[in-house]
């Protein structure tokens, strides 16, 4: 892609992200998703591939249906109170129209249904724009509105997409679509909190963004794609391994881990809200995610291949690429160890 080319969409992308996330007007909120979309399509059909131009197709129609549903929501709330204030969303019929359409923005289920497809036609790079900074805005907006978020619609949501998220992703052996259903089922975790505790819900997606985050970048250098390759990684590069471990662990929310911290913080305060069955009911489900988490993990740690291979493995690390798995070290251990800070 020509420097000047990305330049502009990247500028597109953040200048959007940056629209929705200092919008006080649902009229500029929509302007700054329509832009951030617009600028992001152009990076996932990239590829000369039938595969990434039906990605882009589906990332295209899937947002344009949640921006024409958030945009009839916003304009049947201003009918009804007069406002177009993001913060005053008080019909309950736009407040339910908003958190579905926000949902389908994220991928969140029941509209989760384009997230795999659109992850699986994509790169890793891409993948990774897609599961970290393309949450921000939408999540800014679910944030604003949740004083007005019906806590039946958010629980709802929550818990069939961490039942989605946990169910999709036993099945799968493609890593970009593994990271899809994780995705969802974190996002599970933070619309269900929403209505209720809205900065630890907050806190939650900052903590999968920042350990998502080395953990594609750390897939990116390996080129690794399938768990067929992930088996190879110990024989080339043990560091990448035992880091690439830690955060699937930490993910999957296994103390003393900084992903278990969140989780941790949710169920308690469920627990204070007289949610106990509900509590209970996402810590079930959260195994199911675990699973294949644990298969990972398994396959990265204790699956050695033979060594002597015949045939050359084209996505091993060439020497170049040490230097940024050096500098994803540090990055990834500290998102690692970071539960003592948080619970202090």
């Amino acid at each position: 892609m020509p420097p000047l080319a990305l330049f502009t969409i990247m500028l597109g992308i953040f200048l959007g992200t940056l629209m929705v996330t200092s919008a006080n007007h649902w009229l500029t909120a929509w302007l700054g998703l329509e832009l951030n979309m617009i600028s992001v399509i152009p990076i996932i059909a990239k590829q000369k591939h039938l595969r990434s131009t039906e990605a882009a197709t589906k990332y295209f129609l899937t947002q344009a249906t949640a921006s024409a549903l958030m945009l009839f929501s916003s304009t049947l709330n201003a009918w009804q109170t007069g406002s177009w204030d993001i913060t005053q969303l008080n019909n309950e019929l736009s407040s339910t129209l908003m958190i579905f359409a926000l949902a389908m923005k994220m991928g969140a289920a029941p509209a989760h249904f384009w997230l795999p497809e659109v992850l699986q036609g994509s790169t890793l790079t891409t993948t990774l724009l897609i599961t970290t900074w393309q949450k921000i805005a939408p999540i800014t907006l679910l944030y604003m509105v949740s004083n007005h978020a019906q806590s039946n619609i958010t629980f709802f949501i929550g818990l069939l997409s961490i039942l989605v998220g946990g169910w999709g992703g036993i099945n799968q052996t493609q890593l970009r679509k593994m990271l899809a259903y994780s995705s969802i089922a974190h996002l599970g975790w933070t619309i269900t909190a929403i209505s209720i505790t809205p900065n630890i819900a907050l806190l939650n997606i900052i903590i999968y963004m920042t350990m998502t985050t080395p953990l594609l970048m750390m897939l990116t250098t390996t080129s690794s794609k399938t768990l067929r390759t992930v088996t190879t990684t110990w024989s080339h590069s043990p560091t990448t391994t035992i880091t690439l471990t830690l955060l699937l662990l930490s993910m999957a929310g296994l103390p003393p881990l900084t992903g278990f911290t969140p989780k941790l913080m949710i169920l308690e305060n469920l627990v204070t809200y007289k949610l106990t069955t509900l509590a209970l009911i996402m810590a079930m489900l959260s195994l199911l995610s675990l699973i294949f988490y644990l298969r990972m993990t398994y396959l990265l740690t204790s699956v050695t291949p033979p060594t002597t291979t015949q045939s050359t493995m084209l996505w091993r690390l060439k020497p170049h690429h040490n230097k940024p798995t050096a500098m994803l070290t540090p990055i990834a251990l500290f998102n690692i160890t970071m539960l003592p800070a948080l619970l202090t």
